[in-house]
C-alpha cells in the first residue's frame, strides 16, 4: 500500500486563517473529483470557517466522558473505515483526551498516513517542537503541545498562511477571531504587536531553512554535487598566517555585493593534531569573522585542498576565496603545486580567487633547518658523537680483516642513529660525515689515506654518507613531531580549562589571569591599566625591575598589559601566550562595555525626565501665568466696578493659577537638582494601589468615574512612587476627560511576562491609528484647551516619567471603540503581604 502524503498549513499564531484555508483547499479538491471528507475541524465559533465547511462530508466525532465531561474528538476508526482519498484534520499538536488509541492527533495522522490516505492538516508555529524554549522567551508561555520537527519534516508540502501583525490584530479587534469578552485580554497579552511581528519573523525563518534544507536533500538525492546558486556563499580558507585577515574582508566585499551573501571562514587541521597555526592568529581571525557576520568552522583532514573542496561543497559554496602561498619558490620547485593550485583544478564549477597579500613568497629563499630538541640535547650529542666514533673505531680496528667491511659500515650507521636519537639532526650530520671520513681512512683501501683506490668504494663511501643523512634527518622529524605533539596536548589542555571556568560563571577576566598563572607556573600574574591593577593573582614582591629575566611583560589591547613574574618565559610559551592576550582583549573590552552600560542607564533615565519635563513645562506655563495676570490686573482696575461674586470669582482664579504655578516652579526646581546630579529617579518596590489610590484622591474621582480591577494580592513594581502618581492622574484625566457621559473607565492591574500592566482604557472617541504618536508630542494636547481640566504635564511627560523608571507606555484600542493606555512596569521581587491591598482598591 502507498503511504498517504501530509500537506501542512503553517500560521504564526491563531487566526491567520490555517484552517480556512485548509478547507478551501478540501473544496477545490472535491470540486476535481476527488474523495474529500472532514475528519476534525475546529471552527471556534467563527462564522466565516463554518460557512466554507459547509457541503463537505464530515464524519461524526467520537464521544468520549473525562471526569465527569463530555468531550468530542476524531473517530480515527470511522475515518479509517471511510477510507477517503483525502481528510481534513485540524489542530496537528492537540493532545488526545485520555483513553484513545493515541496520546495524540499527529499520531492519529500518522495512522491514516500509513493507511494511505492523504491529510491535510494545521499547525501554528508555537507548537513546532524545537522552538518550544524560543517561543518561550517571546510570549512567556510554555507551550504543552507540540510535534516533534520531524512529522513537520516529513510532509510532502508546508504551506505558510501569513498576515501581517496589524491585520491580525484588527481582525481580532473586530471579533472575527475570539469573543468580545476575550479581546482585550488577547490584545495585552499573547496578541501583542511584538509577540506577532516576532512569531511571523520566526514562522518565516523556519519554512526558509525548510526550503534550503529540501535543496540540499533534492541536491544529495540525485546527486548533484555542482553549486547551485540560490545565493551567494563565499568561503574564506585560512592557515591561521597574517594573510587571513586581507582574505577575511576581501571575502566579504565579495559577500557584500549580492543580496543575502553568506560568509563563512574556514580552517584545516591535520588529522594528527601536529599542523598548528599561531593560535593567537587564528583566534584574533575568528573575533575578526564574527565582526564581519560571518561564522568560522574548523575541519580537520591530512589533505588540505580536497578538505576546503569538499567544506565548499557540502554549504553549496559559489566562491571560494584562498591566498597566495607563503613558501618560498624554492621549496615550490621541489614539492610540487601548492594548495592553491590544487585547489583551482579541484574545484570545479566553484570560483576560486587567489588573493596576494604582504606575507606572500616573492624571491628565492633556502629552506630552514631547526632543531626540535634543546641546546643541552644537541651539545650532548656532539660530545656522544665525538666520544662514541673513537671508542667504536678503535674495537673495530682491533678486529678489522677483509670480510669485515659490512659489519664495520653497518657499526657506523647505528652509531649515526644513536647521535639522532640523542642530540637531533646537526650532530647526527656530524657523525655521518665523520664516520664516512674515519671509514676511508681506517677501513678502505690504502689505509691510513683520504684517498680511495676503487671506485667502487668510493660510491659506496658516498652512499652511506647520504644514508646516515638522511636517517639523521628522519628521526629529527620524528623528535619534532613527538614534541610538537605534546606542546599541542598542553595548550589544547589549557585553552579547555579557561574556557572552562568562564563557562561556570567565573568573571572572565580573572579566570584568565588565574589561568595563566597555574599554566606557566609563575609564581604571581596580574592585569595592568595605566598604573592600576585589573586583577591580580599570586603575591608579588615589593619592587620588580623591568630588565629581570623573570619578569615579563605583555600588550593587551592598547592600554592594558598582562605581567607574569618568576621565570623566564621560552619562544614556545610566548606563542602560547598570544592566545590568552587575544582572549585576555575581548574580555576587557566586554567587561567596560558592561560598565559603561550601566554607568549610562542612570544618566539616560534622569535625562529622559528631564526632557520630558522642560518640553512640557512651557506649554504649561502659560495658561496659569496669563489668568493670574489677567485676575489681578482685573481686580487693580479702578474703572470697573466688581460685584462681590465677581471679585470671589476672580480671587480664584488667581489663587487656582498660581497654586499651579507653584507646583511647575517645584518641577523646574527637580530639574535644576537633575542637571546638577542631586536628584535622579528613585526606584523602589511599591504596591500599584499606593499610587492609584492617591492618583483618584488628587482628582477627586470615585466609583462613579472609575471601575478598579486590582488583585487582592498583585506583584510590587519598581518605580518612583511620587513620579508613577503624575502618571496615573494624566492617564486618569484625560480617561475620564474623553469617556461619555454616564460611562466609567476602567483602570485594570495585570502581570505578564514579568512585568506589571496597569490599563487605562475609556471608551471614547479613541486617536485615529496615524495620529496615535502625536499624542506623546509636547503642545500636542488633541483639543484639551479649556481651563477646567487642569495643567497636567502632559501624556509626553508621562511617558517620559515612565521610561525614566524602566518602563514603556504604549496605546491600543478599546474593543468597541475608545482608547487603552498600557503601563507597564518590572515586577520586584517580592509580593505583597495578604491584606495588603486597601479593601477599596481591591472591591473597585
Amino acid at each position: 500500500m502507498t503511504r498517504g502524503q501530509l500537506r501542512v498549513f503553517l500560521g504564526a499564531a491563531p487566526g491567520v486563517g490555517k484552517t480556512y484555508a485548509m478547507l478551501e483547499e478540501g473544496r477545490r479538491l472535491r470540486d476535481e473529483g476527488s474523495d474529500v471528507v472532514v475528519a476534525l475541524v475546529e471552527t471556534h465559533g467563527r462564522a466565516g470557517t463554518a460557512a466554507v465547511a459547509e457541503g463537505l462530508e464530515t464524519v461524526p466525532r467520537a464521544v468520549l466522558h473525562h471526569r465527569g465531561l463530555e468531550l468530542q474528538e476524531m473517530d480515527l476508526p470511522a475515518v479509517l473505515a471511510r477510507a477517503p482519498e483525502y481528510a481534513l484534520v485540524d489542530e496537528l499538536a492537540h493532545t488526545n483526551v485520555p483513553g484513545l488509541k493515541h496520546e495524540k492527533r499527529w499520531q492519529d495522522v500518522q495512522a491514516l498516513l500509513d493507511a494511505g490516505i492523504n491529510v491535510l492538516s494545521t499547525v501554528n508555529i508555537q507548537h513546532i517542537d524545537s522552538l518550544n524554549d524560543v517561543i518561550e522567551q517571546i510570549t512567556g508561555t510554555l507551550q504543552a503541545e507540540t510535534v516533534p520537527d520531524a512529522v513537520l519534516r516529513g510532509a510532502e508540502q508546508v504551506e505558510l498562511v501569513d498576515l501581517t501583525p496589524q491585520s491580525l490584530r484588527g481582525r481580532l479587534a473586530d471579533g472575527v477571531i475570539y469573543p468580545a469578552e476575550r479581546v482585550d485580554a488577547a490584545l495585552s497579552n499573547y496578541f501583542r504587536l511584538g509577540n506577532l511581528t516576532a512569531l511571523r519573523e520566526l514562522a518565516l525563518l523556519w519554512l526558509a531553512d525548510e526550503v534550503d534544507s529540501a535543496l540540499n536533500r533534492y541536491r544529495e538525492e540525485h546527486g548533484i554535487s555542482r553549486k547551485w546558486e540560490a545565493r551567494e556563499r563565499v568561503v574564506v580558507a585560512l592557515t591561521g598566517g597574517p594573510e587571513g585577515r586581507t582574505l577575511l574582508r576581501r571575502g566579504a566585499r565579495i559577500a557584500a555585493r549580492s543580496a543575502g551573501g553568506k560568509l563563512l571562514a574556514v580552517h584545516v587541521s591535520g588529522a594528527d593534531g601536529l599542523r598548528g597555526p599561531e593560535p593567537g592568529e587564528l583566534a584574533a581571525q575568528r573575533l575578526l569573522v564574527e565582526k564581519l557576520g560571518g561564522s568560522f568552522h574548523q575541519v580537520v583532514g591530512n589533505d588540505v585542498p580536497h578538505a576546503l573542496v569538499d567544506f565548499a561543497r557540502s554549504v553549496n559554496a559559489t566562491q571560494l576565496v584562498v591566498g597566495v602561498s607563503r613558501r618560498p619558490r624554492i621549496a615550490a620547485l621541489l614539492s610540487g603545486p601548492g594548495i592553491g593550485a590544487t585547489v583551482i583544478r579541484e574545484s570545479g564549477d566553484i570560483d576560486v580567487h587567489m588573493v596576494s597579500h604582504s606575507a606572500a613568497a616573492r624571491t628565492l629563499v633556502l629552506p630552514q633547518f631547526g632543531s626540535a630538541l634543546s641546546l643541552r640535547r644537541r651539545l650532548l650529542g656532539f660530545g656522544f658523537a665525538l666520544v662514541g666514533g673513537p671508542l667504536l673505531t678503535a674495537g673495530l680496528v682491533s678486529a678489522r680483516s677483509a670480510e669485515t667491511i659490512t659489519g664495520d659500515v653497518l657499526s657506523y650507521q647505528l652509531l649515526v642513529i644513536l647521535v639522532a636519537l640523542v642530540g637531533g639532526i646537526w650532530p647526527a650530520l656530524f657523525a655521518a660525515l665523520l664516520s664516512g671520513l674515519t671509514l676511508d681512512f681506517f677501513f678502505i683501501q690504502p689505509l691510513y689515506t683520504v684517498t680511495v683506490a676503487t671506485p667502487s668504494h668510493m660510491l659506496a663511501l658516498g652512499l652511506y654518507v647520504v644514508n646516515a643523512m638522511l636517517v639523521s634527518y628522519v628521526v629529527d622529524a620524528a623528535a619534532r613531531r613527538a614534541r610538537t605533539a605534546r606542546r599541542s596536548a598542553s595548550e589544547s589542555e589549557l585553552l579547555a580549562s579557561v574556557a572552562g571556568s568562564v563557562l561556570r560563571g567565573e568573571d572572565a577576566l580573572g579566570a584568565l589571569v588565574s589561568r595563566t598563572r597555574e599554566a606557566f607556573n609563575v609564581s604571581a600574574a596580574r592585569m595592568r591599566s595605566e598604573g592600576e591593577d585589573l586583577y591580580t593573582d599570586g603575591d608579588w614582591p615589593d619592587s620588580v625591575s623591568p630588565g629581570d629575566p623573570a619578569f615579563t611583560r605583555l600588550p593587551v589591547g592598547e592600554r592594558c598589559f598582562l605581567d607574569l613574574w618568576g621565570r623566564e618565559l621560552a619562544a614556545s610559551d610566548r606563542r602560547l601566550l598570544a592566545v590568552i592576550t587575544a582572549q585576555l582583549e575581548a574580555a576587557l573590552e566586554h567587561r567596560e562595555l558592561t560598565e559603561t552600560a550601566r554607568g549610562l542607564g542612570s544618566l539616560a533615565e534622569a535625562d529622559k525626565v528631564r526632557t520630558a519635563l522642560l518640553a512640557a513645562v512651557g506649554h504649561d506655563l502659560r495658561r496659569p501665568l496669563t489668568a493670574a495676570t489677567a485676575a489681578v490686573t482685573g481686580l487693580r482696575a479702578t474703572d470697573v466696578t466688581w460685584s462681590e461674586r465677581d471679585r470671589n470669582e476672580l480671587l480664584a482664579t488667581a489663587e487656582e493659577s498660581l497654586a499651579s504655578l507653584s507646583g511647575l516652579v517645584t518641577s523646574l526646581l527637580d530639574v535644576s537638582r537633575l542637571q546638577a546630579g542631586v536628584v535622579g529617579v528613585s526606584l523602589e518596590p511599591l504596591n500599584v494601589a499606593d499610587a492609584v489610590l492617591p492618583a483618584l484622591e488628587e482628582l477627586e474621582l470615585g466609583p462613579a468615574e472609575v471601575e478598579l480591577e486590582i488583585p487582592a494580592a498583585p506583584r510590587v513594581v519598581l518605580a518612583d512612587p511620587v513620579l508613577l502618581q503624575r502618571v496615573l492622574v494624566n492617564l486618569l484625566a484625560n480617561a475620564v476627560r474623553f469617556s461619555p457621559e454616564g460611562t466609567r473607565c476602567l483602570l485594570s492591574v495585570s502581570e505578564f511576562a514579568g512585568r506589571v500592566e496597569i490599563r487605562v482604557i475609556d471608551s471614547g472617541p479613541g486617536v485615529p491609528e496615524q495620529r496615535r504618536g502625536e499624542i506623546f508630542v509636547p503642545f500636542q494636547r488633541l483639543g484639551d484647551i479649556d481651563n477646567s481640566t487642569g495643567l497636567g504635564l502632559g501624556l509626553a511627560l508621562a511617558k517620559g516619567f515612565t521610561e525614566g523608571m524602566g518602563g514603556t507606555l504604549e496605546t491600543e484600542d478599546t474593543p468597541g471603540g475608545g482608547l487603552t493606555m498600557v503601563l507597564s512596569l518590572p515586577v520586584a521581587t517580592r509580593r505583597v503581604p495578604a491584606g495588603g491591598l486597601p479593601d477599596q482598591a481591591a472591591a473597585g
